[in-house]
């Protein structure tokens, strides 16, 4: 019996328990660092990452979008964990599914439009019309630019199908290794190709988390 490859995003069961559950609190529990008296190396190693990014993000960004940094860098560390954290064996990645994502790019952007109304309207509202457009282009243009704008939280499909895709790579080249094991010269190169792919996998589980974060500062930034 062939089992389907998508089987592996069905969040499993443990004395029904599901482990989404568990994989969400996960990254919580590792992130977090007790209060210390002397930093040692990793805590001087974190602190010094997140000031570096929180720096980068920031620096576009005016004063008033300063606000957004805790959050800007909670989110960036979150789905970092967690995509690293589904790369393990036996374990879930809830940032495969679609229905997280979207439920973090939603709230997110809605939060970014609403604080460039609340605090510029006018600036916010002439984002969707272009300086100088001529006035029979005008309606075109401003439901284009309204489409554009109501469309950005589907940069959670972005994240969705990144990780969807490699781990589906990754389980076929798998299931291949398993049938060519008794030629050594196949297994051999298989194994290879597998461990480049993991070691890309690993690359694209950061950068999409830093895409996620950084698409996010944009949207600030137009509306701060």
């Amino acid at each position: 019996m062939t089992m389907n490859l998508f089987d592996q995003f069905a969040s499993p069961q443990v004395l029904a328990i599901p482990l989404t559950i568990v994989a969400l609190i996960m990254p919580v529990m590792l992130i977090y660092a007790r209060p210390r008296l002397i930093m040692n190396r990793s805590a001087a190693i974190q602190t010094w990452l997140m000031t570096k990014f929180t720096k980068q993000l920031m620096a576009p960004l005016n004063k008033p979008g300063h606000t957004w940094a805790l959050v800007l860098l909670t989110v960036m560390a979150y789905l970092l964990v967690t995509n690293l954290l589904g790369l393990l064996p036996h374990t879930f990645t809830p940032t495969t599914q679609l229905s997280l994502n979207m439920g973090l790019a939603t709230p997110l952007w809605l939060a970014t439009v609403l604080t460039g109304l609340r605090n510029q309207p006018t600036t916010s509202l002439a984002h969707l019309l272009p300086t100088g457009t001529p006035t029979l282009l005008i309606p075109i243009l401003i439901v284009i630019e309204t489409i554009s704008l109501l469309i950005r939280p589907i940069a959670g499909v972005r994240l969705t199908a990144n990780l969807t895709a490699g781990h589906l790579l990754i389980t076929l080249i798998s299931s291949t290794m398993l049938i060519f094991t008794t030629t050594p010269t196949l297994a051999i190169t298989i194994g290879a190709l597998l461990l480049m792919l993991t070691t890309l996998e690993i690359a694209v589980a950061m950068i999409q988390a830093y895409v996620f974060t950084l698409l996010l500062s944009l949207y600030l930034q137009e509306n701060s």
